[in-house]
């Protein structure tokens, strides 16, 4: 058959499809319930054309003229878009059983052996002992205190190369150097060290990290998913390939290791892959012997998790803070003169001190306000038809919640809405554990981000640091007004261009 041919059959064949996928949904759907506000859909590509490069502004936009909760369709996926703190409460907190599933991905899929981690895991009695088992033995309170010595090595190295760079007089790429020490503090903590012999993990899990953001036009028009028009499907079996090598060399050596100690009877300080190996083959439900027991595949699965959700989210954290300090100088004064009120200025910023830094949580609230790191959080999945409002949502809808709109609703916030000023937190009982839905950068209710604590503690502890031990001058006569704060398009939109300042020390010298 020549390839015209072939062209207007599969043009065919689509337009058949979509045609049977319409009128099978039309019939389905229930004629007395209300449906949704939102545009006019185009056919088998849906609302995509109406994202554009920076999809939680264009769906604010949308918002103001549809309303805060409103129906998009994203290929032939049905989609719910909430944009304000009363209606996020709705979906996380009055209806969260509802909404506590993920919608299934071809790379997570793939990448993380059928979803077996705790991110894009779909809801079930899986989903909940893993989540129960990483809660109670990789991010409980004394687990995250076990490695604050590590975190306070890592962060006192930053301080020492910034001393360095402060002495020769150069510019810093601040964005450089808070990535890579969010990445050594994750490695040493997840797998006990910062590099490996064999395998480049930076570059295979920035590749992973990287496909688990790319659109797959598969997961939204589920019948060109075996055409693999982008080439995905064979990318993803490649790299799951590569992720299962390094991470069974891994749990390998961890396995050695432990078998030699208990000969020798010496014991080393455990990381999460110590903690994890020990598990396998224990049931996942203690209560349960007969029960599903922890695989291989499902350690992997959980490391990869921890890894991915930790990397890109700390770090884009810290450097939005600190470009906002560096566009304004009143507020970089402010926290500074807290510091030095509470720590001094002759000795780094401990953790056993964050608690006493008032303006330090509310600037780094007003960051997460103004630069959620994800602000769509992790999309939800409806597990069942449900009436919100009054309004029709059917089974297998996909919820995102735009946290980026919420934080900057001018009816939240008042009218100074799109300004960064953190006293706006002061006297405030708004935190971030989900609580208070006009704030939610860790998300809420049982899809809640596990490890907010480990997260914020790094952010907290690193950013205060930075601004304690130097001042910041940005480089080549650059005024803090005209300071780029682009964002790059992605799941989680960082600084566009990197972050540069020239630091000089400003504590006693010893």
């Amino acid at each position: 058959m020549v390839p015209s041919a072939i062209c207007i059959l599969l043009l065919f064949l689509t337009f058949l499809w979509y045609l049977i996928h319409i009128l099978t949904t039309a019939f389905q759907r229930p004629k007395h319930r209300k449906q949704l506000p939102g545009p006019w859909a185009l056919p088998i590509i849906g609302n995509f054309h109406m994202l554009g490069n920076h999809p939680h502004h264009s769906l604010q936009h949308l918002a103001k003229k549809y309303g805060p909760i409103m129906s998009l369709r994203l290929g032939l996926v049905p989609t719910i878009v909430v944009s304000s703190p009363k209606a996020a409460e709705l979906f996380l907190k009055t209806h969260d059983t509802v909404f506590s599933s993920r919608p299934k991905l071809q790379a997570s899929e793939y990448i993380s052996y059928g979803a077996k981690g705790i991110a894009f895991t779909q809801y079930g009695p899986y989903w909940r002992h893993v989540r129960k088992l990483c809660t109670m033995q990789l991010l409980c309170p004394s687990k995250i205190e076990d490695f604050a010595p590590l975190r306070r090595e890592e962060v006192g190295l930053l301080v020492q190369s910034l001393k360095k760079a402060a002495e020769a007089g150069e510019v810093v790429n601040l964005s450089e150097k808070v990535g890579e020490l969010v990445e050594d503090i994750t490695y040493r903590m997840v797998l006990g060290s910062k590099s490996d012999d064999m395998f480049d993990i930076k570059t295979i899990i920035r590749e992973v990290m990287s496909v688990l953001a790319l659109f797959n036009i598969g997961d939204y028009v589920p019948f060109l998913r075996p055409l693999d028009i982008q080439g995905l499907t064979k990318r993803n079996k490649r790299i799951s390939k590569i992720v299962d090598q390094l991470f069974e060399k891994i749990i390998w050596e961890h396995e050695q290791v432990s078998k030699s100690e208990q000969v020798q009877g010496h014991h080393h300080h455990k990381d999460f892959v110590d903690v994890m190996v020990s598990l396998i083959h224990q049931p996942l439900n203690p209560n349960d012997e007969q029960g599903y027991r922890i695989e291989r595949t499902d350690v992997k699965a959980i490391l990869l998790d921890m890894i991915t959700g930790s990397f890109d989210t700390s770090a884009t954290a810290i450097v939005w803070n600190l470009a906002e300090l560096l566009r304004h100088p009143r507020v970089m004064k402010h926290l500074q003169e807290e510091l030095q009120r509470v720590i001094g200025t002759d000795r780094m910023v401990e953790e056993s001190d964050l608690r006493k830094l008032s303006y330090l949580n509310a600037v780094i609230k007003e960051s997460f306000r103004l630069h959620p790191i994800a602000p769509f959080l992790v999309p939800r999945e409806s597990m069942q038809d449900v009436t919100i409002d009054g309004y029709y949502i059917p089974k297998k809808s996909k919820i995102l919640i735009n946290t980026w709109a919420i934080g900057r609703d001018p009816n939240v916030w008042s009218d100074n809405v799109g300004k960064f000023y953190p006293e706006r937190f002061i006297n405030s009982n708004v935190d971030l554990r989900g609580h208070d839905f006009q704030l939610l950068p860790f998300g809420s209710g049982r899809r809640g981000c596990p490890g907010m604590q480990l997260g914020l503690t790094t952010v907290r502890l690193t950013l205060a640091n930075i601004v304690h031990c130097f001042n910041w001058d940005l480089p080549s006569g650059l005024l803090p007004q005209d300071l780029d704060m682009t964002e790059t398009v992605g799941s989680v939109p960082t600084k566009a261009q990197h972050l540069l300042a020239m630091p000089t020390y400003r504590l006693e010298t010893k």
